[in-house]
């Protein structure tokens, strides 16, 4: 619950935040008596669609940490996380990346990787994963949230997100604009009922083509990331291993916010096209497919 509520108040803080920033740049008046300003439209979008996902990633970090209550253990002096540390900071040496902090959070199974830039990230893992795996997989998981680290994956991912939320909030409104003016004919200067209505009905109908597409990509990302362990490690064995470790349990829920950077995510059946991460067993045959 408490994960779900601060999901919701970061998330109407964001767009608080853009509406009041749209307003005092006047892109939220896209609708004039000669029609539709595409100039200030689109300008609107982006600032919805960037700005949105921008002021997430940025505050990704503190959140993931308050929401999972994560500590921060570079500087702890328990054996355990000594270890877990110094193999964070070998493979990021190796990966070409500044030391990220490291931390561990109570639940079941699963760890995940976040923060703004490659060199300011953090990397954390759970306690049921240390309980649950052997240390070489353990080396595996932090492997691959170290690739994901490196590829940028957080950047690129929060980039194309926001690519589709602006094409979501454009062609939503020119699309519920002509709807106004066609089907319901208003001739007023100012939008009508059918443009709001549609604009609803568009933005939840676009918005899970665009989540479609960005989960696609997301994907993608852990076959990559895989792929990443297994070579930051110098073998695939102990990544298929923790892949296979991973299948037998069930995975620990992670906010929203990291969901989609943990090493395991639900998917299956109808929402398989939403799922951010492929299932287990087709990472694990691409990884044994890997050169």
């Amino acid at each position: 619950m408490k994960r779900i509520i601060l999901f919701l108040v970061t998330n109407v803080a964001v767009l608080v935040v853009l509406g009041i920033t749209a307003n005092l740049l006047g892109l939220n008046r896209y609708i004039t008596a000669q029609g539709l300003d595409f100039g200030a439209l689109l300008g609107f979008a982006a600032l919805i669609g960037f700005g949105g996902a921008f002021i997430s990633l940025l505050i990704s970090k503190p959140v993931a940490k308050w929401s999972t209550k994560a500590q921060v253990i570079n500087d702890s002096p328990d054996a355990t996380h000594l270890w877990l540390v110094a193999t964070v900071q070998r493979l990021a040496q190796k990966a070409g990346i500044s030391m990220p902090e490291v931390a561990i959070f109570e639940g079941a199974p699963n760890a995940f990787a976040t923060g703004a830039f490659k060199n300011s990230a953090l990397v954390a893992v759970s306690t049921g994963l240390l309980q649950a795996m052997k240390r070489d997989e353990v080396e595996a998981v932090l492997g691959h949230e170290v690739a994901h680290i490196a590829n940028g994956d957080m950047v690129t991912l929060t980039l194309i997100q926001g690519v589709m939320n602006t094409f979501v909030v454009f062609l939503s409104r020119v699309i519920g604009y002509v709807i106004d003016r066609v089907i319901f004919r208003n001739e007023d200067d100012r939008p009508g009922i059918g443009y709001y209505v549609s604009t609803v009905i568009l933005d939840l109908i676009l918005g899970a083509l665009a989540a479609i597409i960005v989960a696609w990509f997301s994907r993608q990302r852990e076959y990559r990331a895989d792929a990443g362990a297994a070579e930051l490690m110098g073998r695939k064995q102990p990544m298929i291993d923790a892949l296979a470790r991973l299948g037998g349990v069930q995975a620990g829920e992670l906010p929203r916010s990291v969901e989609a950077m943990g090493i395991s995510g639900k998917g299956g059946g109808m929402m398989a096209l939403f799922a951010t991460h492929p299932p287990i067993e087709e990472r694990i045959l691409a990884l044994q497919e890997t050169p």
